[in-house]
């Protein structure tokens, strides 16, 4: 099977930018009305504060009038009319703020939905090809960052947008000599920007990859914690994070480093605009074109005109971070969905459990095919035991029964017909699945057993507990079959994990039974005890079992015997054990 991760170093590059920005402003469009307010709220909040310089204008020529000249009616009007509408235009812009955070949260909640239930329906093949701490990655920091610049970026653009342009206005009514000044700093900065972003995308794409990477990584060493240190290779493992986190650190110094040369650069060129107004003022000024209170306005609007370019600047970084994030959310989104069930196809209903395989071929990959023509029957009732070396392809067989992989070539039949002509969700109910790698989730031990059958009864649940040989402990427990198991079932034994397993699946009413390794962890005395109540669960029932004990599948009514995804040989154990092949030497093996 594909490892999963691949930290090879891999570089994951920005795709499409418009298109990823169209799909954000989507999300933002489900709450078009309330940006829409917002919006007519920011114009209207920019207007008090581009009233500001003109009102200051108009304040400097009342006071320079001359002593005992001065309208201080005039001034303090001009001055409270100022206070006014400064501070309504920050209420504004703070109701405006408060606005966008709630409608980022609400799209933040709505991605996550939809990349949550994306992953509800994608292929096994997703997960084995990528590390848990990658998705987990895409599904919490990367829409983050997105939904952050949702809420911040969005009232800056707009801000920013309506400053500019207002200013200008206002500038070309006091005096178009003094735009003519400084109107060439506009291109500049433009161009700039551009060529800037062409460089920073690609590094926040790197550095949105090297974060999921780190993650995974981080994911994968604490779930293995006890592996590393029974080991003892705290201190590699340290090393590896250390390399990853490096990589990561660098990614974002990349990325900020070359980002932070925009906002000083514009600046600069702002300020160059700045000192051509003071020296066009002051010959202006000394003509009688324009007075020190229409100077004082314009200087005022110039800053109002070059800062939001610089913030701009600043938030064109921000911006590639969100595009570059949202490339992975997205491209989670655009995964191609488990196959769908064909036109016609029927549910699995009364199921008798006959399953039969002809000539079935596949592999992981295209050029390297994992089973070679296999060729079982299955008939109901009966147990098939699949047995064979580490890696020879047993749970692949397992895995194309439960299609959770197709077959690249040959069929499997159910009850006579071939089995994607079934839909998936009723064949998949079909079986009940006992793994050596146990599931359980926090919730209590009630909860645990009855997953898999919806308004359990306890007395259901009491039994299929008592079956599989648990409910002695369970009752030893506080609060019994309510006690609650901690995440990935942290405070009960492995063994006593499994059982609950095994209990979820006898409360299961299928026909057909997969017992994958499924006593693994458990004592040699309570092996016996749980065989004795399977054989009582798989009377009646097509049972697949997959063992390495042989001692636990002598009675299975077939043996397949698996080597290199071949099936060397078949019959009965006793069968098995006269031909003195393959099987002979695997159980002589395991008795030595």
């Amino acid at each position: 099977m594909p490892g999963k991760g691949d930290r090879g170093g891999k570089k994951e590059r920005p795709q499409d930018a418009k298109g990823a920005l169209k799909r954000i402003i989507n999300y933002l469009m489900q709450y078009k009305y309330v940006v829409l307010l917002l919006i007519c709220l920011t114009f209207l909040s920019n207007l008090g504060n581009l009233m500001g310089p003109k009102l200051a204008g108009k304040v400097i020529d009342a006071a320079s009038a001359g002593p005992g000249l001065v309208d201080m009616r005039l001034v303090t009007h001009n001055a409270l009319l100022m206070l006014l509408f400064y501070v309504g235009g920050s209420l504004l812009s703070f109701s405006v703020s408060m606005g966008m955070m709630r409608v980022g949260r609400r799209i933040a909640r709505n991605m996550r939905r939809d990349v949550f239930n994306k992953l509800m329906t994608l292929p096994v093949s997703y997960f084995d090809r990528h590390q848990a701490g990658d998705i987990i990655s895409r599904v919490s920091y990367d829409i983050d960052v997105v939904t952050m610049s949702l809420s911040t970026d969005v009232v800056h653009i707009v801000t920013s947008l309506v400053t500019v342009a207002g200013s200008f206005v206002m500038m070309c009514t006091i005096s178009v000599p003094l735009v003519l000044c400084m109107v060439f700093t506009i291109p500049v900065s433009i161009l700039f920007t551009r060529h800037m972003s062409k460089k920073t995308r690609p590094l926040y794409a790197k550095r949105s990859a090297a974060y999921g990477r780190m993650n995974g990584f981080t994911e994968e060493m604490f779930s293995g914690q006890k592996t590393i240190l029974a080991y003892a290779r705290e201190k590699q493992v340290c090393e590896n994070f250390s390399a990853i986190n490096r990589g990561a650190a660098e990614a974002y110094r990349d990325a900020d480093s070359m980002g932070m040369t925009m906002g000083p650069t514009i600046g600069m060129i702002s300020n160059i605009g700045l000192a051509a107004i003071g020296m066009g003022g002051a010959i202006l000024y000394m003509y009688g074109v324009v007075t020190l209170g229409q100077i004082s306005s314009f200087v005022l609007y110039s800053r109002k005109f070059s800062g939001p370019i610089n913030e701009i600047a600043n938030i064109v970084n921000e911006i590639f971070s969100a595009l570059a994030a949202s490339e992975r959310v997205f491209r989670v989104l655009d995964e191609p969905q488990e196959a769908a069930d064909i036109y016609g196809a029927r549910e699995l209903a009364d199921c008798r459990g006959d399953v039969e395989a002809k000539n079935v071929s596949f592999g992981y990959v295209p050029e390297k095919t994992i089973l070679h023509d296999l060729n079982l029957k299955a008939e109901a009732g009966k147990t098939i035991a699949i047995v064979g070396p580490t890696g020879a392809g047993k749970t692949t067989i397992i895995n194309l029964l439960m299609r959770f992989y197709d077959a690249q070539s040959g069929e499997i039949r159910v009850d006579g017909l071939e089995h994607r002509q079934y839909t998936m969700d009723s064949l998949r109910r079909s079986y009940a699945m006992v793994l050596q790698d146990t599931w359980v989730f926090a919730g209590t031990i009630f909860d645990n057993i009855a997953y898999g059958k919806e308004n359990a009864t306890m007395e259901e649940v009491v039994e299929a507990a008592k079956a599989a040989r648990i409910h002695n402990y369970i009752m030893r427990l506080p609060q019994g079959y309510n006690t609650v198991i901690s995440e990935d079932g942290g405070n009960i034994s492995k063994g006593q994990k499994q059982l609950l397993t095994i209990a979820r699946a006898m409360l299961y009413d299928t026909h057909m039974l997969i017992l994958d390794e499924a006593t693994s962890n458990v004592d040699t005395g309570t092996e016996r005890q749980v065989q004795k109540a399977m054989r009582e669960l798989m009377k009646g029932r097509t049972c697949f079992v997959i063992a390495h004990r042989l001692s636990t599948i002598q009675n299975a009514d077939k043996i397949l015997v698996v080597d290199h995804g071949d099936v060397v040989e078949m019959g009965t154990h006793e069968e098995l054990m006269l031909k003195k092949g393959f099987y002979y030497k695997l159980y002589a093996s395991q008795f030595e």
